[in-house]
């Protein structure tokens, strides 16, 4: 019998909520092997001894070319996503893992993951994706919140992949991360959104994926439209009457994922306890300790804060990556590119560069908010009385 692999991708903050994941994978999967990837240096406190998790393995250790002035060019999530295809090379080349599950820090086991096992035993089987939506919206609101995110963002959700140690695997995972080294950013303008929108691309270019559609799989606020839950947390989450096999807390920190529950599942209070599960288990893992540190791939080696604009102007001139091999080290003046920046990019344009990047965010975002509530204004009793009375108006006028 093989043993499954599983591994995540993380910073220090999210250690906690990897334990929350790693505990409930131990539970259904004792035997599993569970692999912690770390992109971020190991804490002085850190005890693999007294982890839920096997092994723990750095970015650094993945054997990516110019790791130091690679790892510069991504902000902290990009990091840690554009790491999982060197992870899966490693798991397979180096331990010999027959199958591997990738899930995401936020991501918890409510049942084992026996069905997608099974599915391997096809041999027309190699690639296991689960879709963000698997029905279309019916609501114009969840259209733009759910359809359209999925295209900004990719189809597939890759808080979950699954892939098999076969020819048509490896060259997946070869493909994937050969495209995650040199694009793996959050440029949803430039068509990237880290990992996730490469593999909207895999059903075109591999034959041996399997798209899983099941409700019970990956559940999270942008498919709660088609999924209601039922049941409770002593007796057992169901799915559509299906038992949860993992539910996905993407957005917990930044308030998205209560934001979109509040709005999506209505229908089902028994999320709302997950919820508060979910966030009990986190504090008991070190929330409140942990949750906050930063890490350490943030800052020059003096301490200063890396910026967006340090980054995207450092990975986009080809000049500065020759003459700057380490951007990290600030020791030497003449070969710190922390003091060429300093010294050459004057500090309002510093700023203003920043602030068209945030700007253009922003203003992205007030306008789909502007647009939801003109939409769910036109939706209401109001505006169709509003409407009646004024059409009736100009009737009689």
């Amino acid at each position: 019998m093989f043993k499954m692999h599983v591994f995540t991708s993380i910073t220090v903050n999210y250690i906690p909520k990897a334990r929350v994941l790693a505990g409930s994978v131990k539970k259904f999967h004792p035997d599993a092997e569970f692999l912690l990837v770390l992109s971020d240096r190991v804490p002085d406190w850190f005890d693999i001894e007294n982890e839920p998790f096997d092994s723990v393995l750095t970015a650094d250790q993945l054997g990516i070319p110019d790791f130091r002035p690679w790892a510069f060019k991504h902000a902290v999530v990009e990091l840690c996503t554009a790491v999982k295809g060197f992870s899966v090379q490693h798991l397979f080349r180096d331990r010999k893992a027959e199958h591997v599950f990738y899930l995401d820090p936020d991501i918890v086991l409510f049942s084992p993951l026996d069905s997608l096992l099974k599915r391997f035993e096809d041999e027309a089987t190699s690639i296991l994706l689960t879709p963000h939506q698997t029905s279309p919206e019916k609501d114009r609101r969840a259209i733009m919140d759910n359809e359209i995110c999925s295209l900004k963002h990719g189809v597939f959700n890759l808080g979950f992949l699954g892939v098999k140690n076969s020819p048509e695997g490896l060259s997946f995972t070869d493909w994937w991360a050969e495209r995650l080294r040199d694009f793996c950013f959050d440029d949803i303008a430039g068509g990237l959104f880290t990992d996730q929108r490469w593999v909207d691309l895999a059903p075109c270019f591999f034959d041996e994926v399997c798209v899983v559609r099941e409700s019970n799989y990956n559940v999270a606020t942008w498919n709660l439209t088609h999924r209601k839950a039922t049941g409770s947390l002593e007796e057992g989450v169901l799915i559509n009457g299906k038992p949860l096999c993992f539910y996905h807390f993407s957005g917990f920190d930044c308030g998205a994922q209560e934001a979109m529950l509040n709005i999506y599942g209505k229908h089902s209070p028994v999320l709302r306890d997950l919820r508060e599960w979910y966030m009990d288990e986190c504090r008991q893992m070190g929330q409140d300790e942990i949750g906050n540190q930063a890490s350490a791939f943030d800052f020059f080696d003096n301490g200063e804060k890396i910026t967006r604009t340090h980054r995207i102007l450092y990975r986009s001139r080809e000049d500065l990556q020759q003459t700057f091999r380490d951007p990290f080290s600030t020791s030497d003046v003449n070969k710190s590119y922390y003091h060429w920046f300093a010294a050459n990019v004057r500090g309002a344009e510093a700023e203003d560069m920043d602030t068209d990047i945030s700007t253009i965010e922003s203003l992205r975002a007030n306008y789909l908010a502007a647009r939801n509530e003109l939409d769910a204004i036109k939706g209401s009793r109001f505006w169709r009385i509003a409407t009646f009375f004024g059409n009736a108006r100009r009737l009689f006028a």
